[in-house]
This record gives C-alpha cells, sequence and structure tokens, in this order.
C-alpha cells in the first residue's frame, strides 16, 4: 500500500499574488530559496501553469511543428500579470518596450508559410495547384498561351518605338517653336 499510494505534496503552487504565510524577507538579506518562494514563484509557476493550458489549445504536443512560441507567450503573460502593472490594460508582446526594442536589434525571420497555414488551408492550396498545373497541361491551353506570349512580346516592343518616335518628334517640334525667323537668325549656329 505503501509503495503505491500518491505522495503527499510538499509544496503546492501558489495562486497568482498569493506569497507563502508570514512576513515578506527583505529580498536583499534573504537565502535564495526564501527568495524564490516570496518573489518569483507567486507569479511564475501561475504563468507556466497558463502556458501549459496554452500548448494544450495550440495542440503543440501532438504535431511535429507548430507556429506557437512558448517563450513569447510567457513573456506577454508575465508582463501583463506583473503585480506592478494590475492597474494597467493588456499589452501585446510586440508592443511590450523591451520587445521592441530587442526585435530593432534582432529582427526575426518570417513565420513559414506551412506554419501560418491550418491544414484545410494548405490542402486547398495545393488543390488549387495541381489543377492549375493539370489544366495548364493541356495542349489547346499551351497554344494558347504561346499566342499569348507572343502578342506580349510583339505589342511590347512595337509601343517602345512607337513612343521613343513620339518623344523625338515632341523634342524637334519644341525647338523648332523656340526659334522664331527673327531669332533663327541671331541664335549663334549649334555646334
Amino acid at each position: 500500500e505503501q509503495l503505491f499510494s500518491a505522495p503527499t505534496p510538499q509544496y503546492l503552487p501558489p495562486v497568482l499574488g498569493e506569497t507563502p504565510p508570514g512576513d515578506p524577507p527583505d529580498p536583499k538579506k534573504c537565502s535564495p530559496r526564501e527568495f524564490l518562494e516570496f518573489y518569483i514563484f507567486p507569479v511564475l509557476l501561475p504563468g507556466l501553469a497558463a502556458l501549459l493550458h496554452e500548448v494544450e489549445k495550440e495542440k503543440c504536443l501532438e504535431e511535429k511543428r507548430t507556429k506557437f512560441i512558448p517563450t513569447d507567450f510567457l513573456t506577454e503573460w508575465l508582463y501583463n500579470n506583473n503585480p506592478k502593472r494590475k492597474d494597467e490594460s493588456f499589452t501585446e508582446l510586440f508592443s511590450i518596450p523591451f520587445v521592441k526594442d530587442w526585435l530593432k536589434d534582432h529582427p526575426r525571420p518570417p513565420v513559414p508559410l506551412s506554419l501560418l497555414l491550418s491544414e484545410e488551408e494548405a490542402s486547398i492550396l495545393i488543390q488549387s495547384f495541381w489543377r492549375g498545373y493539370r489544366v495548364r497541361c493541356d495542349s489547346e491551353i499551351q497554344e494558347l498561351r504561346k499566342w499569348q506570349k507572343k502578342l506580349r512580346e510583339e505589342r511590347y516592343i512595337h509601343d517602345v518605338v512607337r513612343k521613343f518616335w513620339a518623344k523625338q518628334e515632341a523634342k524637334g517640334e519644341l525647338k523648332m517653336q523656340s526659334l522664331t525667323p527673327a531669332a533663327a537668325v541671331m541664335a549663334p549656329p549649334e555646334p
């Protein structure tokens, strides 16, 4: 019976803001154990409990990779549940001042699209790509695409040539308008 009985808990995690019974010790003179029990655990342990609930909600233990970053969650949670900030409004992670400063010097790489999409969204993207590929392989569609490419190339060249000559003609007309017959006689010859 003694081997299989549940052990009695010696230390229960505190509720947020609760400290162990007794007067709080001086943080500069107390032992590390007292400092942890009176100043760190009352905030950190409920934060870790909230983190575990969020991990379960985000299904992090069921999937290999997720977009959930536990340190981000815990940083945001601890900042917003700091007893010194109890009257202030909720602040998102990227709006926290020290996080902003850190990210200025250490920008994060973008989150891969595979982590941002749900399975349903990813399957729709893959299926639409595959359908598009199959349609583009059709001989009639290939012929249409070749015709469109040829048309674009021809029109592009013609547009460039036409714009070039329009600019040249506009320059010549401006030059001719600025030179009246009397001004043409007095104007020095161009080199």
